[in-house]
């Protein structure tokens, strides 16, 4: 404002100090942005009851009439008339002489903007206040930026630091009506007064994610006694169940672990982990930006499914006994049990406990919790954490396990929900939608992997990891059950607990494979030796056509597999479209099964199809890799849909 009333540049000034209201372009926003801070100077003056002040900041300068030319100054007019010997007195009547009014006219210009200077800087150290943590947003930033902040629940500027810290670069995409041009603005504000919010902005937020070493990532937030992921908890060292309650002596432990912490990475390092060339995989997929930094629980980057589940049921309940109840894990009770066990239905305060599963494990945004656990979800806890007891008491860790007899109610519902699954009629409508895709790599990739998830059904992990070489031509001669000769293609599947099955693969779907192997450049012929470590589902290879800006400096390996996010969040985006079409269409329900449609959904609709159309239910499981029968059987709906028809037809009759 002060450089406003001394007639500098309004597009300086703007992209100076108020760029993030928006582009100085838009004119209708700077003049209401200007016009707010008049009134809300003018309203505090009236609150200091300095009503004169107040009219005064309401005056634009820059709306005076002028209508004479700007006057040259007194050493300039004197100059041009020769009165340079004259005394000062004699060249101003002689200049007042010649300009008269226009000269008075500007000089009280000069004094009005004088007293608004005044008025301002009176004014400043009365209302100006540096920006704090605790600001609503809509305090300070633009009211078409803030009315989104707040609805995407970002109501203070702490939560905005958090946010943008949270998500790195392109934070702003994940707020509806932020696009790139607003949230830099946002940004490039939130740095420059960092110091008065008292956080600062990240450096990883420069750069993208996939870019970002690992130790960069660590150090977004700080290890502490709070609700931290497990490699980030620091357990003060009264609560470390060094001396536990019932602890069993350390030299008669089967353990080198002499703290909780310790003993829990012990249990969970004890579970089936990925295999040496898994491992490798996913650091070659980091393309070597952590050698050289690894610690001593790196391993905890290198899950497999079960350790990872395990991890979250015993990171929740560790850190619910640090911060909430303030005891070691030794030293608890089954009254402490049940009571985590009522905690877990509804965790709270929620916003300390409960954040959306996609906030990712070094983010500030990152919690324990998605939402309260349902009952399988509660019964999945207890058991896990049983578990952990249980190898306490094996090892001569503790003395008892406190969770033997505590139980969850058992809900009425299956186990494995055989909705999740598309009908014949919605799988036929997804294959045409995926059959008018471009006929791009990634187009290619979809309709293959829909094809192998639905006729083998795999798990997202399964089909990412498998591999070409992985494929066997097996050929079973007549015998005395079937005199049938059967040939075909087994792919040789790694599971759940690294249990190999052997899953038959039609052909229809390996010849899909060779044109798809085709499409990448490598030989169409599965057995070819040049095919040898080739994944069967690859990268993209027309990145450099498509998005130029993501061309990897190496090129794209054609024989290189790709991540389960990838594959998940491209079946979630096209089952979203399937929805949007089904929707204009008019099949409001089809469009909400869609909608709520993952690529796990092709496996029950794999099992649902197959059984529904005689494959015998022993087979299935083999097949899937349960290690139940009774899991297999949810998919049996065969009986159920003869009694429904029954009883239609009775009711007909």
């Amino acid at each position: 404002m002060r450089g406003l009333v001394q007639g500098l540049p309004l597009r300086n000034m703007w992209e100076r100090y108020l760029q993030v209201e928006g582009s100085s372009s838009d004119l209708r926003v700077v003049r209401s942005t200007i016009a707010w801070i008049r009134d809300a100077f003018a309203a505090a003056a009236r609150r200091e009851d300095r009503f004169g002040t107040a009219r005064l900041v309401l005056i634009d300068v820059s709306k005076l009439p002028e209508d004479q030319p700007a006057l040259p100054s007194l050493e300039e007019f004197a100059e041009s008339r020769g009165l340079e010997d004259f005394s000062q007195a004699e060249q101003i009547a002689a200049y007042e002489d010649e300009y008269g009014k226009a000269s008075q006219r500007q000089s009280r210009r000069a004094r009005l903007v004088q007293k608004q200077l005044e008025a301002l800087r009176w004014l400043e150290g009365l209302v100006s206040q540096p920006p704090g943590a605790g600001d609503a947003v809509a305090s300070w930033l633009n009211p078409s930026i803030a009315t989104k902040l707040e609805a995407a629940g970002v109501f203070t500027l702490a939560q905005l630091m958090e946010r943008v810290n949270g998500l790195g670069q392109g934070w702003a995409a994940s707020i509806a009506g932020i696009g790139k041009a607003k949230g830099d603005r946002v940004l490039a504000w939130l740095r420059d007064n960092q110091a008065t919010i008292g956080m600062v902005v990240g450096r990883h937020v420069e750069h993208r994610r996939a870019a970002l070493f690992r130790h960069e990532l660590a150090q977004v937030v700080a290890p502490a006694t709070d609700v931290r992921p497990l490699e980030k908890l620091v357990v003060p060292a009264e609560l470390s169940g060094t001396h536990g309650l019932f602890r069993r002596p350390q030299q008669h432990c089967l353990m080198s672990a002499n703290n909780d912490y310790a003993a829990l990475l012990a249990w969970l390092q004890s579970k089936t982990g990925l295999s040496i060339e898994q491992r490798n995989a996913a650091k070659a997929r980091r393309r070597g930006r952590d050698t050289g930094i690894e610690g001593p629980n790196d391993w905890l980057n290198y899950l497999s499914h079960t350790q990872r589940a395990y991890r979250k049921e015993a990171e929740r309940f560790l850190l619910w006994a640090i911060v909430e109840r303030r005891k070691p894990l030794s030293s608890m009770t089954t009254e402490d049990c049940v009571a985590y066990r009522d905690f877990i239905a509804d965790p709270q305060p929620h916003s300390r406990w409960c954040a959306p599963r996609n906030r990712e494990r070094w983010s500030p945004l990152w919690r324990p919790f998605e939402k309260p656990l349902d009952a399988p979800s509660q019964r999945f806890a207890v058991t896990v954490l049983k578990n952990l007891y249980a190898f306490w008491v094996d090892k001569n860790y503790v003395m008892g396990n406190p969770w033997t007899g505590v139980t969850v109610p058992r809900s009425s519902k299956p186990r494995i929900n055989t909705g999740r699954s598309l009908t014949m009629a919605q799988w036929r409508f997804a294959l045409d939608q995926a059959a008018q895709l471009p006929d791009t790599s990634t187009g290619k990739r979809l309709r293959f992997a829909m094809s192998l998830l639905y006729a083998t059904g795999l798990r997202l992990s399964e089909a990412v990891a498998s591999k070409v070489d992985e494929l066997e031509w097996v050929e079973y001669p007549p015998d005395e059950d079937d005199q049938d000769h059967v040939e075909g293609w087994l792919l040789n599947v790694v599971g759940k607990g690294g249990r190999l099955r052997q899953v038959p693969v039609p052909l229809e779907v390996v010849s899909e494979l060779s044109e798809y192997l085709q499409s990448r450049g490598l030989d169409p012929d599965p057995e070819d030796a040049s095919n040898a470590g080739t994944f069967l589902l690859g990268k993209a290879t027309d990145i450099s056509e498509l998005a130029p800006s993501l061309q990897p400096a190496a090129g794209v390996d054609p024989k290189a597999g790709i991540a389960t996010n990838t594959l998940y969040d491209q079946l979630k985006r096209f089952f979203e479209d399937c929805a949007g079409v089904l929707s204009v269409q008019g099949d409001t329900k089809g469009a909400a099964r869609f909608a709520k449609a993952s690529t796990h959904w092709l496996r029950h609709t794999h099992a649902s199809h197959s059984i529904a159309r005689g494959t015998r239910v022993e087979i299935e499981q083999q097949i899937l890799g349960h290690a139940s029968l009774a899991t297999t059987t949810v998919y049996v709906t065969t009986e159920g849909k003869r009694r429904m028809k029954a009883i239609a037809s009775f009711y007909q009759r």
